[in-house]
């Protein structure tokens, strides 16, 4: 295999696969892509939250199978269908249909259950960290 160049790597790294999913549940197929890095990080980050009373970072996983799939299904266009602002309403359709989608995104992204685990679990350890350092 060639060593690639910078250039090759930006270009070819941009390449983002996508698979066609048959969501019966919502009567019909979606398509989903791969996240980026950066999208990946900002999905990882959004699994922690401030907790307001203790000032300590808690594991928010409200919505987070929403969140992933609002991120990956994408139109015809490889542009996202969802922003940020549909997530509460995409977790309010089947539960059923949210996982199944999510578990193809995860597997196309790389992502692991036991990764958004030990996500979230490494938010508390950072928190404890910071707090006996404090």
């Amino acid at each position: 295999m060639a060593l690639l160049s910078k250039e090759e790597l930006l270009k070819n790294g941009k390449t983002l696969p996508t698979k066609v999913i048959e969501v019966p549940e919502w009567g019909g197929e979606v398509t989903i892509r791969c996240l980026t890095g950066a999208e990946r990080d900002r999905y990882e980050a959004s699994l922690a939250r401030l907790d307001r009373k203790t000032g300590a970072m808690v594991p928010n996983l409200v919505n987070s199978r929403a969140r992933l799939v609002a991120m990956s299904i994408v139109d015809e266009t490889g542009k996202r269908m969802f922003s940020d602002d549909d997530i509460l309403e995409l977790g309010g359709t089947s539960s059923i249909a949210l996982t199944r989608v999510w578990v193809a995104a995860c597997q196309l992204s790389g992502i692991s259950e036991a990764e958004v685990e030990a996500a979230a679990e490494d938010f508390d350890e950072i928190q404890s960290e910071d707090s006996s350092e404090g």
